[in-house]
């Protein structure tokens, strides 16, 4: 079977964080085609410019393995009714130089989650904006916002809701059909 390699970027540097336990979740209801596995990006450092011509190694490792992906699931929570500043960190690292976007032609999904019932609907939709100028094409259904994540874990902080499990099963599956009609750009 040929598995495509899909990246997972949390948009958290907290380690028990509901959005790094949600990627986890996804992580086993990926199908069988689906190597999945976290990028982690909060080693990065702030994007600067004239570091281009003396790329930290942080940098240049992470735009690699970007670059190595088929596909990106991005999973994040509301900051401020927009991404966290670590992720739009990250989205910058791997784009620059433009000649050279590593994100460029990668399909992609977002599921953002808030504790409040919009489920991050702001975060989502500030991350579709910035992944259409970087010509990734991000999945369109199933729209994942996850409201009210602090009540879909028991008192073990194991996830305990069936019907969002169900849910995140049946993206995981647009997911890959999604994928499977992009063909990577050669870069």
């Amino acid at each position: 079977m040929d598995q495509k390699k899909i990246g997972m970027i949390i948009g958290s540097l907290r380690e028990k964080s509901y959005s790094r336990k949600i990627a986890q979740l996804l992580i086993t209801l990926a199908p069988a085609t689906l190597q999945t596995e976290i990028i982690e990006i909060g080693q990065l450092g702030l994007y600067n410019p004239d570091l281009e011509n003396n790329l930290p190694a942080e940098w240049q490792s992470f735009r690699a393995r970007i670059k190595s992906c088929t596909g990106i699931i991005f999973v994040t929570p509301e900051y401020n009714r927009s991404v966290p500043g670590l992720l739009k960190n990250a989205i910058d690292i791997a784009s620059r130089p433009v000649t050279e976007n590593a994100w460029k032609g990668k399909p992609a999904a977002i599921i953002s989650i808030s504790q409040g019932a919009m489920g991050g609907f702001g975060a989502n939709h500030h991350l579709r904006q910035c992944l259409v100028f970087l010509d990734v094409p991000a999945m369109l259904q199933p729209e994942a916002y996850i409201g009210k994540v602090n009540t879909l874990f028991d008192e073990n902080g194991d996830f305990s809701n069936e019907d969002t499990r169900k849910f995140l099963n049946s993206f995981m599956k647009a997911f890959e059909i999604w994928i499977s009609r992009f063909n990577p750009y050669k870069q």
